[in-house]
């Protein structure tokens, strides 16, 4: 029997709720799929600063790194948002990712056949010979704008300047460019990498590694969107893309604004992979206006243990069932709030869990 060491930051909000839910669906699926599950939780977010004065512990940081995988909720919320920006939540998160050396954040943005009408953009953008979109960005995770240096805001009151600096080697383009890659070989074989090349020095640096890269890969067709470009093809015509890769801070806002073009933010999943280490989150924040209501669609936290049984199981088959079960609710019509058209009748977190639950018995039984 396979086993597999979990290690669950349930965070804010609506991150223990979310939580909840995926974890029965990871449960009930190593638990038919024959693996041994091990779980523990630890304080993160705002709820490890009420407990311990800091958004994460050395202790919990060191736990997440030996671990097969960690799982996330959400983090953040207005009670801590007027503390100094090093001692926020947010700041736990990036501290988490570098200490855990995750450099690949991979965010799928699927338009769900039952979820067509629920989408911002026009039916012939986000369906393209019968097929809604479908694609993958791959966003570097541990480098860029997000972690160069130097960064400051000095001088003196009403003459200061603030700086931030985007920074990457060549080893750390070639190393997320091969995950995407690797990725795009999986899938329809189409790679679109996004930089801003025509203005940053930088950028200029991974078009030319990204592009010298591509020779490995012949059988990956390789094309260079510029980000501000790249944002408006992703809403004109969505579904001609596959995978994109992208810098740390680009590749933040783009899964943003792919989030929205799927109907709900409440339905992506993301994993951050390292050599070693993997930490997987629902991209939805912590929605501290609908915390404890039992209003959250956990979807988005059950898409994660998919990519969590995927990507650190190693079992194609259980994320395939997961996936397949969630299908199986949205086409049945079950809606959550954030999903439901006028006149209809949604279903709360705990009643959407339960039928993703069932379906997914039904596929493995």
């Amino acid at each position: 029997m396979s086993k597999l060491d979990v290690l669950v930051l349930p965070g804010d909000g609506i991150g223990p709720e979310v939580t909840t839910q995926g974890l029965a669906i990871l449960k009930r699926a190593c638990e038919l799929g024959g693996i041994a599950l091990a779980l523990e939780e630890g304080p993160f977010g705002g709820a490890s600063i009420d407990r311990h004065g800091e958004p994460i512990t050395a202790p919990v940081l060191d736990r997440a790194r030996a671990a097969d995988a960690v799982l996330l909720g959400a983090c953040g919320g207005p009670k801590w948002d007027n503390l100094p920006t090093d001692r926020r939540p947010e700041k736990g998160l990036l501290g988490l990712r570098a200490h855990m050396e995750v450099f690949a954040n991979l965010r799928p943005a699927k338009l769900f056949t039952a979820l067509a009408e629920a989408s911002p953009l026009k039916p012939e953008r986000a369906i393209a010979g019968g097929k809604p979109f479908d694609f993958v960005v791959v966003r570097e995770l541990v480098g860029g704008l997000y972690f160069g240096k130097p960064r400051f805001i000095k001088g003196d009151p009403g003459a200061r300047v603030g700086a931030n600096t985007m920074t990457y080697t060549e080893d750390e383009i070639r190393r997320i460019g091969r995950v995407a890659f690797e990725t795009a070989r999986r899938r329809k074989k189409k790679l679109t990498s996004v930089d801003k090349s025509n203005v940053l020095e930088v950028m200029a640096l991974w078009r030319e590694v990204m592009t010298a890269l591509g020779k490995e890969y012949p059988d990956v067709a390789l094309d260079h969107l510029y980000v501000d470009n790249a944002a408006m093809q992703m809403i004109l015509r969505p579904a001609d893309f596959d995978v994109l890769v992208t810098e740390n801070m680009f590749g933040d806002i783009l899964s943003d604004l792919a989030a929205a073009a799927t109907g709900s933010i409440g339905l992506l999943p993301s994993a951050a992979l390292g050599e070693k280490c993997a930490l997987y989150e629902p991209v939805h924040g912590s929605a501290p206006d609908i915390a404890g209501q039992g209003k959250a669609n956990p979807l988005a936290a059950i898409l994660t243990i998919a990519m969590l049984l995927e990507h650190s199981a190693r079992r194609a088959d259980l994320a395939s069932a997961v996936n397949g079960a969630v299908e199986d609710v949205l086409s049945a019509g079950m809606r959550t709030p954030d999903l439901a058209r006028p006149g209809e009748t949604p279903v709360g977190t705990a009643a959407m869990g339960a039928a993703v639950l069932a379906k997914l018995e039904q596929r493995l039984s």
